[in-house]
């Protein structure tokens, strides 16, 4: 993720809510705000379809899980900044001997961690410097991850 930092994105970790869940990683940045899952998976065959995420042919929750959590950071932000902030869910995929995504519009992202940095920065702007700025002051205040 270092590599977003380089390229105007904004990262923050382990976002805690009060119920002492927390958001593993949070990117902002030219293309949007992306709620980021880590996921181990060492050694493990991984597959995503559009609506669904196995581990060596095991079903996860790992898409309805993301998705939920997006949609409550989108809340949270929106409220904090009086604008609406699409989240969109990212999986990150670590250490998985093998990912396999088929689908041509997955409603999550779902990438190998090395692939994280390439891809989200390769996607096309849809907020301006200020905006950005603006969501990343929201993010950084622990008041907004309260409610």
């Amino acid at each position: 993720m270092n590599k977003l930092r380089r390229r105007g994105w904004f990262i923050l970790h382990a976002i805690q809510w009060p119920s002492g869940a927390d958001i593993d990683h949070l990117a902002i940045g030219p293309a949007g705000v992306f709620s980021i899952n880590s996921k181990r998976h060492r050694g493990k065959t991984v597959w995503y379809g559009d609506t669904a995420v196995t581990v060596n042919g095991s079903p996860t929750r790992h898409i309805a899980v993301s998705q939920s959590e997006a949609r409550r950071i989108s809340r949270a932000l929106s409220t904090r900044c009086g604008v609406d902030v699409p989240v969109r869910p990212v999986i990150s995929v670590v250490h998985a001997a093998k990912l396999t995504v088929k689908g041509a519009n997955p409603p999550v992202l779902v990438l190998k961690v090395e692939h994280l940095g390439r891809v989200l920065s390769g996607l096309s702007p849809t907020l301006p410097p200020d905006q950005v700025a603006r969501i990343y002051s929201a993010a950084r205040d622990a008041r907004t991850w309260v409610g």
